[in-house]
């Protein structure tokens, strides 16, 4: 059959029928951030604009609204302009780039660090290249790792095995059953975005360490929020020094855009000179490395502002117990709650914006397996016991009122 213009849109077509008939078909909420009202929105529809309450930024802390990065980020479009004028390598590498990389590297107490146009590339574009560059190469990859993280790993095919979330035993099994000569690297998460889990990263970095392995760590949904200056769990831990690469993103708890990876000097360095995903984009706009830089300094001190978070998260998940609401098990700042069924997620969030000027997105698959729909709560220091009390209220109603099977947490 030759195919025709008219074949492949029938074809697209059907592809998006289906998704749609599964409900997995992903609808974009048109919101309007309110600057200095986080975490009240205007959310845009066909019925005009409402104000609803976000649950589901991951603008964990607040710091997309933060005076000094507001502050930061129009002094330097006053002063650069709006773009870079190119890639690092011609136009693009900037002295407010350079300065941010010294910083981060500090932060993570590494020597060096490296900025990518966002923490997916960063993941993709590292863990490519040093696939790449590490012939026979042997991954070892936590079964819930982020999508940027198994892209990176498979593009190139290396012999890869996945263990299960968290699971050190059949971690040390496959570690050990891999030949010794041969290069190793294991990959992980701190917190994991889906789930709310925290890796044990002390005893991953040992088994890595006892295998001759290199670590990989991915800290994306906890730099700003963790260990005594904000830089992870992993100085929470006392282990950065134990991770060959830490990553991280300015697009959570920095409240701005982009990724980085800190690490040695030479592993930073083949990365720069190696990853088409860093040599061939186009560098962070000035005012985003400066917005980054100016929530960095913010962070390093920003104590009140993880407690209250800690404080309000876990507000919400005993209030969330106590009614006997399908919480899952989690010990970080994201809360989720199991809802199970597609159609069902999205019934339950289009619910609570409709009755209850909350918005929430469905967390649907592929993001998660088939019947783990969930609800991804993300608590902010921002959000009153107030606004705690009138989410759990509304939930608790739907459960009542549709009469949702209510799962004890584990």
């Amino acid at each position: 059959m030759l195919w025709t213009p008219e074949n492949y849109h029938q074809h697209f077509a059907r592809n998006i029928d289906l998704m749609k008939t599964d409900g997995r078909y992903r609808t974009f909420a048109v919101i309007e951030r309110l600057c200095g009202e986080f975490p009240y929105a205007l959310m845009h529809g066909e019925g005009g604009a409402k104000r609803v309450t976000v649950w589901c930024s991951n603008d964990y802390l607040g710091m997309g609204q933060h005076p000094d990065v507001i502050r930061a980020m129009q002094d330097a479009v006053a002063q650069w302009g709006a773009g870079s004028g190119g890639t690092r390598n011609i136009s693009g590498n900037t002295l407010i780039h350079t300065r941010l990389e010294r910083a981060l590297a500090e932060w993570h107490q590494k020597e060096s660090a490296l900025l990518f146009t966002s923490g997916y590339v960063s993941n993709e574009a590292t863990l490519s290249t040093l696939i790449k560059l590490l012939p026979g190469c042997i991954v070892f990859s936590d079964e819930k790792n982020h999508a940027s993280m198994i892209a990176g790993i498979t593009r190139h095919h290396p012999e890869k095995y996945v263990f299960a979330h968290n699971d050190l035993d059949e971690l040390e099994i496959k570690l050990a059953a891999a030949p010794q000569n041969a290069p190793k690297l294991v990959a992980c998460e701190s917190v994991y975005s889906m789930d709310g889990t925290i890796a044990p990263l002390r005893h991953i970095a040992a088994l890595a360490k006892k295998y001759g392995a290199l670590t990989y760590l991915d800290e994306v949904h906890a730099v700003g929020l963790y260990g005594a200056s904000g830089a992870g769990v992993a100085e929470r831990d006392g282990v950065q020094d134990q991770f060959d690469i830490i990553e991280g993103t300015f697009g959570k708890a920095f409240g701005v855009a982009g990724g980085y990876i800190t690490g040695t000097n030479v592993m930073i360095d083949a990365i720069r000179s190696h990853a088409p995903g860093f040599i061939f984009s186009t560098s962070l706009p000035p005012a985003l490395a400066a917005g980054a830089l100016a929530s960095l300094n913010v962070l390093k001190t920003a104590h009140d502002r993880r407690a209250q978070q800690q404080r309000q998260a876990n507000r919400l998940r005993e209030k969330l117990r106590q009614a006997g609401l399908p919480l899952m098990p989690s010990e970080s700042h994201i809360v989720p709650l199991l809802v199970g069924g597609a159609h069902c997620c999205k019934g339950v969030a289009d619910w609570l914006y409709t009755n209850a000027d909350i918005y929430v997105q469905p967390i649907n698959y592929p993001t998660v397996p088939i019947g783990q729909e969930r609800l991804r709560l993300t608590p902010t220091p921002f959000h009153t016991d107030a606004m705690i009390d009138a989410l759990v209220d509304a939930l608790d109603l739907l459960w009542r009122k549709q009469h949702m099977p209510r799962v004890a947490a584990a």
